[in-house]
């Protein structure tokens, strides 16, 4: 009779710990999932921000400003598989002006580059949590993430 219980209590406690290991997972994925929304957001930003220090100091860019414009809208029109192209060229593009560093005009860009920078550091500590989990023996076996696409990188030059 003992044995039964023993067994019962196995089979609840190998139960809990297969649910707990499965909302973790779905919860990493969730988190994955915002950080990218996130990062989007702030890439957008950055974008909107070159586009309208392209437009404002045009005179002061000279023949950067076309430049800068083009790589501005470029980023914002983007789809997922051009996105870290795109962005990359911006960030390019934006080291490549000939402002000072301290130039007020810079300023925008200078905050959404911040911002940028850390959007990308918790995206890709979110990713590499989730793709962590993915892999663990527990996880595999009962396919408990196979409902979620595996997350990717997002690899960008650090524009700070």
């Amino acid at each position: 009779m003992w044995w039964v219980v023993g067994v019962v209590a196995l089979i609840v406690l190998a139960s809990t710990y297969l649910t707990w290991t499965a909302t973790r997972v779905e919860r990493l994925h969730r988190r994955s999932a915002a950080a990218r929304d996130a990062l989007d957001g702030k890439l957008d930003a950055r974008a909107l921000a070159a586009a309208a220090l392209a437009a404002k100091a045009r005179p002061a860019l000279g023949r950067y400003a076309d430049a800068l414009d083009a790589a501005a809208r470029a980023a914002l029109e983007s789809v997922d598989g051009q996105r870290e192209a795109t962005h990359n060229d911006l960030t390019r593009v934006l080291r490549e002006l000939p402002l000072e560093p301290d130039d007020p005009e810079l300023a925008a860009i200078a905050r959404a580059n911040r911002r940028l920078s850390i959007a990308r550091q918790l995206h890709s500590d979110v990713v590499r949590d989730a793709r962590s989990s993915r892999w663990r023996p527990l996880v595999r076996v009962f396919g408990l993430a196979r409902r979620h696409p595996e997350p990717r990188y997002f690899d960008i030059d650090d524009p700070a």
